[in-house]
């Protein structure tokens, strides 16, 4: 199998982090969230407490192995020659559609992720514009490149909070200017730029989540 055409891996079902068991989820809004790279499914479930309490949470674990000795997990590739390839963030996101698709084929299903977890969280997004309801995307980016569903989500402009600092040296400058000329036209986007932020989510950023999410939840109930 190519770069270009990666094996779709599989989320394991067994290590999901929920916020409720399963029937006291029925009827809820699912948000699902994804860590970032070198992290684990507990990183983001911390912030639970925080966020409104009308979402059934799950927070799922990425399905690689970064290279040694990085801990944690990741979504795709970094480094090397496959390092960010397009290819291998949407078999990411595939991976999180197919997940979806099992636990919860009938609810509205929102996204939240940090870092390679936003960019997937787009991603899947531009894959299924009609099947996820908003995306959170923190210290993330939009990956290059054209997806089936971009005219599709371009049309319905789903709601999408991203949110970065000025001091964040992890993302490459490229990739974030492409998000800042992609986003405005594929979705009701609601930006933040946080003076003085690195590569992380602050208690400012969190309480602007929390208003977005809120959002979503009248939206949802209407």
């Amino acid at each position: 199998m190519t770069a270009e055409s990666p094996n779709t891996p599989v989320l394991d079902h067994d290590v999901v982090l929920w916020s409720a068991d399963e029937s006291a989820r029925a009827g809820r809004p699912l948000l699902v969230l994804l860590h970032g790279y070198g992290s684990h499914e507990g990183d983001l479930f911390g912030l639970v407490p925080y966020l409104p309490d009308g979402f059934a949470y799950a927070a799922v674990r990425a399905p690689l192995a970064p290279p040694w000795p990085t801990p944690g997990h990741s979504w795709y590739p970094i480094e090397g020659l496959d390092g960010r390839d397009p290819a291998h963030v949407t078999a990411a996101a595939s991976a999180l559609v197919s997940w979806v698709d099992r636990v919860a084929p009938d609810a509205p299903v929102g996204l939240l992720g940090f870092s390679q977890g936003g960019a997937v969280s787009l991603q899947a997004l531009r894959l299924q514009p009609e099947r996820f309801a908003f995306a959170v995307n923190l210290s993330g980016y939009a990956t290059p490149g054209e997806l089936a569903g971009d005219a599709v989500m371009a049309e319905n402009r789903p709601p999408v909070f991203w949110g970065r600092g000025t001091a964040d040296e992890v993302i490459p400058g490229f990739l974030v200017d492409h998000t800042t000329q992609w986003l405005p036209g594929h979705s009701d986007l609601s930006g933040r730029v946080y003076p003085g932020l690195t590569h992380s989510v602050s208690e400012q950023e969190m309480a602007d989540v929390r208003v977005f999410l809120e959002k979503q939840l009248e939206s949802l109930s209407d």
